[in-house]
């Protein structure tokens, strides 16, 4: 035998029952801080007075630290410039959605594509899988020089 009183055991079984209770609820406590949220974006592109059709267009929420981003929706342009991207994510902190377009409007430097992007403001970020609002970027001309445009080779 240990040589150990009945209320020695009894105070170790208790701070294991403690400690198993504290850290489930630390994890609970974690995992409930998690939540969906979405965010929409709808304009029209334009290269010059033509729309800007078949345009690769993406939708991200951009976070630092080791959570990679999260791609939310992406898809193109269509034959008269307009689009519209929706799209979610689960996340701890609130999301920061960026808009990207990779095109080629006054770009004699093929193959590589002119990308441009956007923050969208937190205002049109909603609770839930399913945006309550869109942002309506209006007309976005790509014939400007934007300030931090990047080229890129391959359309991440």
């Amino acid at each position: 035998m240990c040589g150990c009183s009945f209320v020695t055991v009894a105070v170790v079984v208790m701070l294991g029952v403690s400690t198993v209770l504290i850290t489930a609820l630390i994890l609970v406590s974690r995992v409930a801080t998690f939540r969906d949220q979405s965010v929409a974006i709808q304009g029209i592109l334009m290269c010059g007075t033509e729309p800007a059709a078949n345009v690769r267009i993406k939708l991200w929420d951009e976070d630092s630290g080791p959570d990679p981003d999260d791609l939310l929706d992406q898809g193109y342009s269509t034959a008269n410039g307009s689009f519209y991207l929706s799209g979610w994510t689960t996340e701890t902190t609130p999301i920061d959605p960026v808009f990207k377009i990779y095109h080629d409007c006054n770009d004699e430097r093929l193959p590589t594509h002119r990308k441009v992007k956007f923050g969208i403001p937190d205002r049109y970020i909603s609770a839930g899988r399913f945006p309550n609002s869109t942002m309506d970027a209006g007309i976005i001309q790509l014939e400007f020089e934007y300030m931090k445009e990047e080229r890129v080779l391959l359309i991440d």
